[in-house]
């Protein structure tokens, strides 16, 4: 381990002086790529030296008790190694973790994209109670949501929402949310009282930068039709909304939600780049052995991940047995409980595996 941390200092170092250099200060993609990958691995190195002077210390502090001093400095002396060895061992554990493989697309912004499944107008209002959760999430995190695509119902719900949430870090944080959501509660239309069970999806995808999914003009049919919906002037009257399909994959988005085309356009097209960049990852996912997979899951969307129960006020991951009674507050936004929870589950999963190596 400590190999490859001395490599991965070396290599920060190394970035220094190639980041001073006017031959790449002068090219810009080189600067920043450079940048993001020095960038990446500073609190690894911070975190490295940190250890290595708290190992000297520890070093220096053990030299010392070989040296005659009296009772009141030998209990200073023993009670600074008794902290050192709890700050060597906490420093150690950081490291194991920040030496686990980064997921590429862990700072990126993400689509999501949420559906009404089993249940009708009931998993329809599910999906509003989903999309309104992860959008205040968001907020709370000083992320920005922008609404890309919505079907919404007369109930109040949407038979699906597509949104994108732009802020750093944002998919390392709701990766996990991929699957199936079920919810189980008495419907307002119910009169008996008795409890349904609904469900809904919520697909979370990485933005995919131009650069690392390809699509050409050539391979994309482009139609426009008039927008329909509830009220303004636009609606029905220009050719504002816009199919995209995408020929060799077939997958098709649409978009409506702005009045001008070429704003529909750019968006179906953040969310076209999107799928595809997320069917080759899935492809890519498939052949990978399934004993190395995390115990959170493996994305698939047709997992069933998590239960909210309205009676008992409970929410359930399923994928790491996690049992919360706080499901009023979960859907106000407040669900660091819940992913860092997945975080940890996925990072022990990781070292357990890099242990077996």
């Amino acid at each position: 381990m400590f190999d490859r941390l001395q490599a991965v200092e070396d290599r920060y170092e190394r970035l220094n002086e190639l980041l001073s250099d006017p031959d790449i200060v002068n090219d810009t993609k080189k600067l920043r790529d450079y940048s993001k990958e020095q960038s990446d691995i500073s609190e690894t190195v911070q975190t490295y030296r940190e250890y290595k002077e708290a190992k000297e210390q520890f070093q220096d502090a053990k030299a010392m008790l070989e040296e005659k001093l009296d009772a009141e400095m030998r209990e200073m002396v023993k009670e600074e190694i008794n902290e050192l060895e709890d700050r060597i061992e906490e420093l150690e554990g950081r490291l194991k973790i920040l030496l686990i493989p980064k997921d590429p697309n862990d700072d990126k912004n993400v689509i999501m994209e949420i559906r009404g499944a089993a249940g009708g107008d009931e998993a329809a209002l599910f999906a509003g109670d989903l999309y309104r959760m992860y959008s205040r999430y968001a907020e709370a995190q000083g992320w920005k949501t922008e609404v890309i695509e919505a079907s919404s119902t007369g109930v109040g719900g949407f038979k699906e929402i597509i949104f994108m949430i732009n802020g750093n870090g944002a998919y390392s944080k709701l990766k996990f949310e991929n699957g199936a959501h079920r919810v189980q509660r008495v419907p307002e239309t119910e009169s008996g009282g008795r409890i349904h069970t609904s469900t809904a999806t919520v697909a979370v995808l990485p933005e995919a930068e131009e650069v690392e999914v390809e699509i050409h003009d050539k391979d994309i049919r482009f139609d426009t039709y008039a927008s329909s919906g509830a009220g303004g002037q636009s609606v029905n009257t220009t050719m504002s909304a816009v199919r995209l399909t995408h020929i060799p994959t077939g997958i098709v988005v649409t978009c409506q939600d702005e009045k001008s085309q070429h704003k529909n356009k750019d968006k179906a097209m953040k969310v076209l780049r999107a799928r595809v960049y997320d069917k080759f990852q899935q492809e890519v996912q498939a052949e990978y052995d399934q004993n190395r997979k995390s115990a959170v899951g493996t994305g698939d969307r047709s997992e069933r991940i998590r239960t909210y129960n309205f009676p008992q006020n409970r929410v359930t991951d399923h994928r790491i047995g996690l049992t919360i009674q706080k499901l009023d507050q979960i859907l106000q936004g407040k669900l660091d409980e819940v992913v860092n929870a997945l975080i940890m589950e996925d990072q022990s999963s990781k070292l357990e595996a890099a242990s077996n190596e």
